[in-house]
């Protein structure tokens, strides 16, 4: 019971600092996208000579936005925050379980199944 209190409590921290990297990933490529985009268009609505140039920010925005499609940082981040609030739970229980004077088999059961929830939870499963 104890091991299962550990290991929830370094999996809700592990699953905090992914949740934070995720939210800086989505930051980090979908702002620059909107803002090279924006830029670009305007350039290339200034003038003629201007047009290469908008179009090598437009392409650099472009990929900016594709990345940051592929990765999913806003998907990711959800569900680690969504896993960080099952894993508390595993840890709750687990503590919760330890301060009875008597453990029973049946509270390893209970642990182990919100153990199983939290494990799901990074696959976006209720």
């Amino acid at each position: 019971m104890e091991r299962l209190c550990a290991e929830a409590l370094r999996q809700k921290d592990l699953a905090h600092r992914r949740a934070d990297f995720w939210a800086k990933v989505d930051i980090a490529l979908g702002f620059p996208a909107a803002l090279l985009a924006g830029v670009s268009g305007a350039a290339g609505l200034a003038s003629v000579d201007a047009r290469i140039p908008a179009a090598l920010v437009a392409l650099t925005a472009a990929g900016c936005a594709a990345g940051a499609g592929f990765l999913r940082g806003d998907n990711r981040r959800v569900a680690n925050k969504r896993a960080r609030q099952a894993w508390a739970s595993v840890e709750a229980e687990a503590r919760m379980k330890l301060a009875k004077e008597q453990l029973e088999p049946e509270d390893l059961g209970e642990v182990l199944e919100r153990r199983q929830i939290a494990l799901a939870a990074y696959e976006g499963d209720d």
